[in-house]
């Protein structure tokens, strides 16, 4: 067996259609390329019919203790849990005990486990994120760094790799998941051609989707904060000033920043930035030079520059792209 998918109750729909689609594609095109087709099987803790998101439903074996005999590459497809309370809430449920601790096994016994989205925290979970790097969904990232302090926690990836532990972003990151782990376990060739089959096309970072108000998660003040930051460009205030406008010190907003968001205030000051750039590139023919002033950067360097590092794509990619 090459793939083992771990669905749980209430999984997020799409994530498990996409895992065996993709599957299912790289058994047809495999023989092809003369390469052996992938095998798979989908467990579930206690077996039988698992409901998934959206009143969709999928049968699947009992899930086992992990033994030495199993070389499968386990994927964990997302939990379809959006709040941090619900994250909480769900990995206090016996069948996400048992899936942690059959994940543990497995790694214990030198296997490979992925997960997405909310699905990362069942890594957290079977303590597979210490001293890792990991990415989730990018509004849940500040939660998975409080509930595991000793992981470098990127929310800025589409898809991080760290020995056997595999993590991707949020939702629709499965895909990119999936795509990854194929050319990992079964080779570039077959990944490439299943990816030009259903049309897919590679992504490196989920930092171009984040939407800068949502990453208050659920704190007012911290999207109170990024609206005047928007507000205010090119000429952004001050951190201390934009902390007195809240009523604050610098240091109490720098912690509500941190813990909402993940980042520090400066930091969040510069994605807001970056984000209205794209936004102008994608929906204007405005020359960079002149987007860069009108966001608050000196020169067209500095945008190219935070934006390829923040973004993993150039102001022309963006600009071609939209059009």
């Amino acid at each position: 067996m090459d793939f083992t998918i771990l669905v749980m109750r209430g999984a997020f729909a799409t994530a498990v259609a996409a895992s065996l689609d993709l599957l299912s594609a790289a058994a047809t095109i495999a023989p092809r390329l003369k390469q052996a087709a992938p095998r798979w099987r989908v467990v579930t803790p206690g077996g039988g019919q698992v409901c998934l998101s959206n009143g969709l439903s999928i049968e699947a074996q009992a899930l086992k203790a992990s033994a030495r005999s199993d070389d499968s590459l386990w994927v964990v497809p997302g939990l379809a849990t959006n709040t941090p309370a619900a994250v909480d809430a769900r990995l206090l449920e016996p069948d996400a005990a048992q899936a942690a601790q059959a994940l543990q096994a497995h790694v214990d016994h030198d296997g490979i486990v992925a997960a997405s989205c909310s699905a990362v925290f069942l890594l957290q979970a079977a303590a597979l994120l210490n001293q890792r790097k990991a990415t989730t969904t990018w509004w849940l990232a500040p939660h998975l760094k409080a509930r595991a302090p000793a992981c470098a926690v990127d929310a800025n990836r589409m898809v991080s790799r760290d020995g056997p532990i595999w993590t991707a972003g949020a939702a629709f990151a499965h895909t990119d998941l999936m795509l990854q782990l194929l050319r990992s376990h079964c080779g570039g060739e077959l990944a490439e051609a299943v990816a030009r089959a259903l049309l897919i096309d590679g992504r490196e970072a989920q930092a171009p989707f984040i939407v800068p108000a949502m990453m208050a998660n659920g704190d007012a003040l911290v999207a109170e904060l990024s609206a005047k930051i928007e507000a205010s460009l090119p000429e952004v205030p001050s951190i201390v000033e934009l902390a007195a406008t809240l009523c604050m010190s610098e240091r109490t907003l720098s912690r509500r920043v941190q813990a909402a968001t993940g980042r520090s205030t400066s930091a969040l000051v510069q994605f807001v930035r970056l984000k209205r750039a794209r936004l102008l590139l994608e929906t204007s023919q405005l020359p960079v030079e002149r987007i860069a002033e009108q966001v608050g950067y000196r020169d067209a360097t500095a945008l190219r520059r935070l934006m390829r590092k923040t973004f993993a794509a150039t102001p022309r990619q963006f600009r071609k792209r939209a059009h």
